[in-house]
């Protein structure tokens, strides 16, 4: 009798949960509840075998050798996965190049980073950066014209004027290929924007002595990068920092930036190292900071 009072206690009990909960939910919810549980009981985690992130890598290298390598077809792709381990077809290739939008063989431009080293040590590129300089007339503009090698990274000043016009061009054309200490004397090609200064009589000088003129795509800096970077540089480290008074006080300037940039300024594009460095490397004595421009150009070496 006991025993027969405590299952009915506890079936009372468990009866008012059950009208309790249903008064919160659905029977289809409890059920649906159950089957959760007990699939989640019964399922085990997978082992990745690793074959999608294999053929992530696939897709990959496929779009990159196609990209570096624009005269690659199908068949010279193939060969080049299989000498890496990975077994593909002409049809899956295809198919991922598509994907990528990669053009056919004769349609897949060559890059400008690949010219720019298939010609490296042979090619130059020109630019102008620009100057505010305050002289009597008020606030003039000056441009300077610049050719930079791109192989050792040098830069020559070609000149800076106010008014650059076709005869300033046509002379700084003939400057840059003089024979003697020509700007181009010993390089074959010349990257230029599409500027309305570098008219078809100032390439056609160029062009006379043997140097090419390749003009860059228009809104394209990157074309020209190394020649951006210089101007960057001269910008933020030297020009923006200071206010030209007059034209010398500005050509001043421009030569003791060049001269910082060749002789004491260290490269990050080579290896933190500099172009033409004038002092030895010391490993002892009292290190000195040396001044250009007040201090605003500094460079530190070991005092001799």
């Amino acid at each position: 009798m006991p025993s027969d009072g405590l299952s009915r206690c506890r079936r009372i009990d468990w009866d008012a949960r059950l009208r309790t909960v249903a008064s919160l939910v659905t029977p289809d919810t409890l059920l649906r509840w159950h089957r959760q549980l007990v699939a989640r009981k019964w399922t085990y985690p997978r082992r990745s075998s690793g074959r999608a992130r294999v053929l992530r890598e696939i897709q990959a290298l496929v779009a990159r050798m196609a990209t570096e390598n624009p005269t690659w077809g199908y068949t010279r792709i193939q060969g080049a996965l299989a000498h890496v381990g990975h077994r593909v077809g002409r049809t899956t290739i295809s198919r991922i190049l598509k994907a990528h939008r990669q053009p056919l063989v004769p349609e897949r431009p060559t890059s400008w980073q690949t010219f720019l080293r298939a010609h490296w040590g042979a090619i130059a590129g020109a630019d102008f950066f620009t100057t505010d300089v305050w002289t009597l007339r008020g606030l003039v503009t000056y441009y300077t014209l610049f050719v930079i090698d791109l192989a050792s990274r040098r830069v020559q000043i070609l000149g800076s004027t106010c008014h650059p016009d076709a005869l300033f061009m046509q002379q700084t054309a003939r400057t840059m290929v003089s024979a003697d200490d020509g700007a181009l004397a010993t390089h074959r090609v010349l990257i230029c924007d599409r500027d309305a200064k570098w008219t078809r009589a100032v390439r056609d000088q160029p062009a006379a002595s043997g140097v090419r003129v390749v003009q860059t795509p228009y809104r394209a800096p990157n074309a020209n990068a190394h020649a951006e970077r210089f101007v960057r540089s001269t910008k933020e480290e030297c020009l923006n920092r200071l206010i030209p008074l007059g034209d010398r006080h500005f050509r001043r300037a421009v030569v003791a930036f060049v001269s910082h940039y060749h002789h004491e300024r260290p490269h990050q594009g080579c290896g933190n190292a500099i172009l033409a460095p004038n002092l030895t490397d010391r490993t002892e004595g009292r290190i000195r900071r040396y001044r250009r421009l007040g201090g605003l150009l500094n460079y530190y070496a070991r005092a001799a």
